[in-house]
Formats: C-alpha cells, sequence, structure tokens
C-alpha cells in the first residue's frame, strides 16, 4: 500500500514512521544487538494465582512487592546480558543499515510516490535501504506479513526487511531488520520497570529471526507484568502471539530491481547548452538552460 512521501529528512514516526537516531546515546553500533545462540526463556511472572490481569488482593504482602522487584531485575539481567551478543553476519549488516539510515537521516529522501507528509514514509524508507544493502551483494527483501484473527488474536499485517544468508554451513540464515523497533513494545502509561526496560532496546533492530522470537518472550511477559502493575488488561495486540505474527510469520517477499539514481533530497544541478538558443521559440519544453553565444 503506498504511503505518503516528502522530499523532506527522517523524523519520528509511530506506527507508520520510524525513529529518528539520537547522537546523545550510547554509540549507534553498541544499541543494534541479538540473542545468543539458543533461545532466553523469560522468567515466569510472579504473584500469579487464577488470573493474570486479575487486581492486586487488598493489603497485599511484602513478598508479592519482593518478587515483582525480581522480577523488573530479572528482566533487565536478561536483557542487558544480550545487548551486545551478535554474530559476525549480523555485525556486518548491522554496520551497513547503520551507515545507510545515518546518511538518509543527513540528506533526506525523496519518495517516489510524491505524496505530502511530515516525513519520509515507512515503504520507501525501506525501499532504500533494501537498494543500498543490495549494492553491498546482501540478499536483502522487503517482507510483508498478512495473517487473519485466530483465537484471540486479531487480523493485521506489517511490513519490514530481510537479508537471507545463503552460504552459511547451518543452511540459510534469516536476519530480521526493523527500523522501528522500540516503538512497536512501547505502551502508554506503562508502569517505571516497563519503561526502564523498553529504553534499554535499539531503535532499530538487526538480528536472526531466532533472536527476535526470544526477545519477543521476554517483552510480552514484561508487557503481561505492567498490566497486572497498573490494574489493566493486555491489549491482544500486545500479546505474543500477534508479536510473533509480525515477524515470524508467513510472509510475501518483494526485491526490489536496482534504480539508475539514488532516492535524495539534493536538488538536480542545473546544466546549459547552446544548442537550446534557437530552439527555444519552437520547443519551448527543453530541460536545459540556454546560453547566449555573444
Amino acid at each position: 500500500m503506498a504511503q505518503a512521501m516528502a522530499e523532506k529528512p527522517m523524523g519520528r514516526w509511530k506506527s507508520e514512521e520510524i525513529e529518528e537516531f539520537s547522537d546523545n546515546s550510547a554509540s549507534f553500533a553498541d544499541i543494534f544487538f541479538g540473542f545468543v545462540e539458543g533461545q532466553a526463556e523469560a522468567t515466569e511472572i510472579p504473584c500469579d494465582s487464577g488470573d493474570y490481569y486479575g487486581d492486586y488482593a487488598e493489603g497485599e504482602d511484602n513478598s508479592c512487592i519482593e518478587d515483582t522487584k525480581t522480577f523488573w531485575e530479572t528482566q533487565n539481567q536478561l536483557l542487558q546480558g544480550t545487548l551486545y551478543r551478535t554474530s559476525s553476519f549480523e555485525t556486518k549488516i548491522r554496520k551497513s543499515t547503520k551507515e545507510a539510515v545515518k546518511e538518509i537521516t543527513g540528506i533526506g529522501i525523496y519518495c517516489v510516490c510524491r505524496k505530502q507528509a511530515a516525513g519520509a514514509c515507512r515503504d520507501c524508507l525501506q525501499a532504500e535501504i533494501s537498494l543500498r544493502l543490495q549494492a553491498e551483494g546482501y540478499d536483502c527483501a522487503i517482507c510483508k506479513s498478512k495473517w487473519k484473527s485466530f483465537q484471540d488474536v486479531p487480523s493485521g499485517e506489517h511490513t519490514y526487511l530481510e537479508v537471507v544468508n545463503q552460504f552459511s554451513k547451518k543452511g540459510d540464515v534469516r536476519v530480521v531488520i526493523e527500523l522501528n523497533f522500540r516503538a512497536e513494545f512501547e505502551i502508554a502509561r506503562a508502569s517505571e520497570g516497563y519503561n526502564q526496560l523498553i529504553n534499554r532496546l535499539p531503535e532499530v533492530f538487526v538480528g536472526k529471526a531466532e533472536r527476535l522470537s526470544a526477545l519477543i518472550k521476554i517483552l510480552c511477559s514484561a508487557a503481561k507484568m505492567c498490566m497486572k502493575e497498573k490494574k489493566m488488561h493486555l491489549a491482544p495486540w500486545r500479546r505474543q502471539k500477534y508479536m510473533q505474527s509480525k515477524w515470524l510469520g508467513a510472509c510475501e517477499k518483494t526485491k526490489l530491481a536496482p534504480l539508475p539514481f539514488k532516492f535524495s533530497g539534493r536538488p538536480a544541478k542545473s546544466r546549459a547548452s547552446m544548442l537550446t538558443c534557437d530552439l527555444l521559440d519552437t520547443m519551448p519544453v527543453l530541460h536545459r538552460t540556454a546560453v547566449k553565444v555573444l
């Protein structure tokens, strides 16, 4: 589906937009991450008896409060312990993605749909990054997942980038690139513990599908605990099955053909030709500036 576009540098987006990188945080390369081989299991939610989303009982005892504190400390340790672990293949893609996003942030991007908007649309941003990764020799495609409602999970669709390493000894290795990763897990009026966990996430995720699956488990477990603390029900689109459907379900892949030019916000340089002088009267639609010869 075509998105609104404009000749303008990137800004902050939510569902249809992308987060701008900040120079005030840790180094860009450092906040990209993946999980160690083997999925990390999220810890069990403490003080869970019966209805997970039920209200706290009157006079909640100190042991439950202590268990809740321990839960958030454990979740942070699980996440913090995996932020800087990655494979060499992921590191290479991460570096190339970082360079592409930083350059696009600096010069802007001109979207081919030519629709006016506050910034470049997600579709064209993904297309530009995909083309740049292809130019570096990566097998990169734009993936669109789409699923029907099932059980308590509503229907939906999502787009992201995927790079496949076909030369791995273990078979094809699938690396997911999500340009708006942190925002996908943000919750309005979240608890302090959940916000601290989310703030550790990178703006852009580059990692193996297995690593992403492990991360989803940890974050969805944290989201449940957050809603319990806030005495609220967890929205269906925040549950683990829904989040897994975005990146780990069946998808339609699109590989873009290289373009003869780059998307850019830079204005084209004007060109002059002496050959157009005598033709301006008969061909006023010429695209070259006339130069009078004295």
